[in-house]
């Protein structure tokens, strides 16, 4: 394989990396209580000394009380959390690593199988996970309010913590996606409606929030779907032209990287052509954009939690989209969850050294 085009650098407002791999933010629940251990700054640690680009961290709460339904999930608020993370940054950035955390609200979510529950019920546009998944209450104003500056807040706290970007979720079912989508999103008022654009009020105004708390020289990401862990054949936007009018109103608010999440990286987005989610994103934006999707393993990450094992695979396809310019960064997941230096053995050549991913690798922090 020529990977020439993955070891380009890029740099854009304050990220300045050096090359085209970023690590996917991938939940591990190794936080008691929300806060990152020292093995958990040792773990990112280990990718940047593997060379990774770019590191985006798990899922990280804002300041919410029922932001998360999972107790080791790391928070990024409060005095020792955000401690922990200062110890995370400070290390991948001595190993000569970029990183942002990728802050996070659950909204409504199925009751965690430990049996913990957050203080209080689950927030959500309209109460609901999915269709007829009714497990939380609809947020007031002043919840949205308070949602909006605490996603704020906590994007001020990783600038001075000293992190290289900040991403924003707003994929996969989680609370800012169920505003975004027509099966959670039941409301009347202004944070509803029937179109996407209408829908997409609630994350134009966390962006705008994030941006006047991070100033105009900080990179700013979002990461969307179209499909949801319930659905995975949702699709929110059906033609480029109702891409278009969803996600131009977020580069206008101040997104400057469009993290577009698809199963597959290589599958089409709408027929029109084989340019995929990120592809699209950055014909229709101008926008940079990350594609991710099964990159350099058979399988995909959804059917670890079932047990199924993927074998390394070919990175050709990937590298003929780049070559061509669809999106400018690749984002990595089981793979580097299971080999910190996967980065390493792609420029190397060293493809026979590259492992396969198993469940276990799930069950630690793998150094």
């Amino acid at each position: 394989m020529k990977t020439d085009s993955l070891f380009r650098p890029f740099a854009l407002k304050s990220l300045n990396i050096k090359n085209r791999i970023v690590m996917a933010p991938m939940t591990r629940s190794f936080s008691p209580d929300g806060v990152p251990t020292a093995e958990v700054a040792a773990y990112y640690r280990k990718r940047a000394e593997g060379e990774v680009g770019l590191i985006l961290s798990e899922g990280t709460v804002i300041n919410r009380v029922s932001s998360s339904n999972d107790k080791n999930v790391p928070h990024f608020y409060g005095e020792q959390a955000l401690g922990g993370w200062q110890n995370v940054i400070n290390n991948v950035h001595q190993a000569g690593g970029a990183m942002g955390p990728q802050i996070w609200h659950m909204g409504v979510m199925p009751n965690h199988q430990s049996g913990w529950v957050p203080a209080e019920p689950f927030e959500g546009p309209s109460g609901l996970n999915s269709p007829g998944f009714n497990n939380g209450r609809a947020m007031t104003d002043a919840d949205i309010a308070d949602t909006i500056a605490a996603f704020g807040q906590a994007a001020a706290d990783a600038k001075r913590l000293g992190f290289d970007c900040v991403e924003i979720h707003g994929a996969h079912g989680y609370l800012i996606d169920q505003f975004f989508w027509e099966g959670a999103n039941l409301r009347t008022d202004s944070y509803g409606g029937a179109t996407l654009p209408e829908r997409s009020r609630f994350a134009i105004e966390v962006i705008k929030e994030v941006r006047k708390r991070v100033g105009e020289d900080f990179a700013v990401i979002i990461r969307l779907s179209q499909w949801k862990p319930t659905a995975y054949t949702s699709k929110m936007a059906h033609t480029p032209q109702e891409l278009e009018a969803w996600l131009n109103p977020m580069a206008d608010a101040g997104v400057d990287i469009f993290h577009c999440s698809q199963r597959r990286f290589w599958e089409p987005e709408f027929d029109e052509s084989d340019l995929n989610f990120a592809g699209w994103a950055k014909k229709l934006t101008g926008k940079a954009t990350i594609t991710v999707g099964s990159v350099g393993l058979t399988g995909e990450f959804l059917a670890a939690f079932a047990g199924e094992s993927s074998d390394p695979s070919s990175l050709d396809e990937l590298l003929r989209r780049m070559d061509r310019g669809d999106f400018d960064l690749v984002a990595v997941g089981r793979p580097l969850l299971s080999d910190p230096f996967w980065v390493q053995k792609i420029r190397e050549g060293r493809t026979e050294d590259l492992k396969g991913f198993t469940k276990d690798a799930l069950a630690e922090l793998v150094m």
